[in-house]
């Protein structure tokens, strides 16, 4: 059986800026394993710009983004397998995987770091009536569709979602002449970045109908028609709202859920809220030596924090590899709780000693806030106080928490992050 002191299960924007961050604190025994036919992930098909703007200070698309990182792994000389499923791993990290190559074989690796990414969540989730005919999409296959492909899938559109696949998508489709008649929306603001719903859909001239949902869907060999309705705050359909819209695509973006299944099995503790794994200010996993980072982590809402917090999962790996990271002390765990609004916190707990001078946490909020407050409290003291303009759920937030102000407070057990009116 090989070993590596690394192992990266996922070769996209989160795996690559985690080998590159490894390969540059030290680690040279580094191994990618990536299960398409190229590196990079998603990004490939993501040809829009607006990428980059915060890690190299200039927009760029997808595949310029994730060009960028690809070319620090081939100039470090970081090696890679492409093609290749990881079909399991251990408590013990060993890595069992498969390729035409090297047909099932096993791996066992000093760290490992999951990077997997996150998929979208299909129709069958969604208890939509009506029949199954052609025609009925995700909005990440429809991209692939036409960005890769070079296929149309409709000329008379209609999606479920505003996420920002569904937002991009609507310009998208848009430019290549369909016409996205809708875009219908369960909850009563949208789930994608403000500067999506004014670039991809004002723009075009495309309806935002919130608080709708898809109720029924015509057609046999192919979809005909779509029927939405207006949802009360139950988030059921109203009698006497219905519209037919007639088309022949309907594109479904409704949520991503992180690629979790190896962690599963592995029995990584994961988060309700997020999907994700929990793991400390060091990205590690309830597994030592297993840490996490990207979408497979929390659903990102810019791929520039994606590559930010690969780079901290993959100079920690390299700190556990060489046995140069502080334990901490026992019981000096902080537990981070997120109340008033705040769905999650990433990371779950914090061990002071473990931390970095400064450290992000991010989460997401549950609700549309305005002129509201972001506030931290260290037991009942408020130590933060921000005023927001708007806090939306389609955006992620964050705060910065500094090491010196944990160390002088030994005593404390748990810091609470809310939204607060005033």
């Amino acid at each position: 059986m090989k070993s590596y002191d690394i192992v990266i299960v996922g070769g996209g924007p989160a795996g690559l800026a985690a080998a590159v961050s490894a390969k540059e604190s030290g680690i040279d025994n580094i191994l990618i394993l990536e299960r398409d036919k190229v590196l990079g992930g998603i990004l490939n098909q993501c040809i829009h710009n607006g990428f980059g703007l915060h890690t190299f200070k200039e927009e760029l698309t997808g595949p310029e983004y994730a060009a960028r990182f690809m070319k620090q792994v081939f100039d470090l000389g970081i090696p890679y397998k492409l093609n290749t499923m990881v079909m399991d791993i251990s408590e013990d990290k060993v890595v069992t995987a498969m390729n035409k190559e090297d047909g099932l074989f096993q791996i066992q690796a000093k760290a490992v770091i999951l990077a997997m990414g996150c998929r979208e969540r299909p129709r069958g989730a969604l208890n939509i009536p009506g029949y199954r005919p052609a025609g009925i999409y995700s909005a990440g296959t429809a991209q692939r569709l036409i960005n890769i492909e070079e296929c149309m899938p409709g000329k008379e559109v209609v999606i479920l979602g505003s996420g920002d696949i569904g937002l991009i998508m609507a310009r998208r489709m848009t430019l290549e002449g369909a016409k996205v008649k809708a875009v219908a929306e369960l909850m009563p603001y949208s789930g994608g970045l403000k500067r999506n719903i004014v670039q991809c859909l004002d723009d075009f001239d495309i309806p935002l109908k919130l608080s709708h949902t898809v109720v029924d869907i015509k057609g046999d060999k192919r979809v005909e028609g779509i029927t939405i309705a207006e949802v009360g705050p139950d988030r059921k359909p109203i009698p006497g709202t219905e519209e037919h819209i007639p088309c022949d695509t309907l594109l479904l973006s409704v949520g991503l859920i992180p690629e979790n299944e190896l962690s599963n099995k592995m029995n990584v503790e994961i988060e309700r809220v997020t999907n994700g794994p929990a793991v400390n200010e060091s990205l590690e996993t309830n597994i030592e030596g297993v840490f996490a980072c990207g979408n497979v982590l929390h659903v990102h809402d810019l791929v520039d924090y994606v590559s930010e917090e690969a780079k901290t999962a993959g100079a920690n790996a390299a700190k556990y590899v060489k046995g140069e990271r502080n334990e901490g002390k026992a019981g000096s765990e902080i537990a981070l709780v997120p109340t008033d609004g705040v769905r999650y916190t990433v990371p779950k707990v914090i061990r002071p000693e473990c931390m970095e001078d400064k450290l992000t946490v991010r989460f997401r909020v549950g609700d549309v806030y305005k002129n509201s407050y972001v506030s931290v409290y260290f037991g009942d003291e408020r130590v933060q106080h921000k005023k927001k303009v708007v806090i939306e759920p389609g955006q992620m937030e964050q705060v910065v928490l500094s090491k010196e102000q944990l160390l002088s407070n030994p005593e404390l057990k748990s810091i609470t992050v809310k939204i607060e009116k005033e």
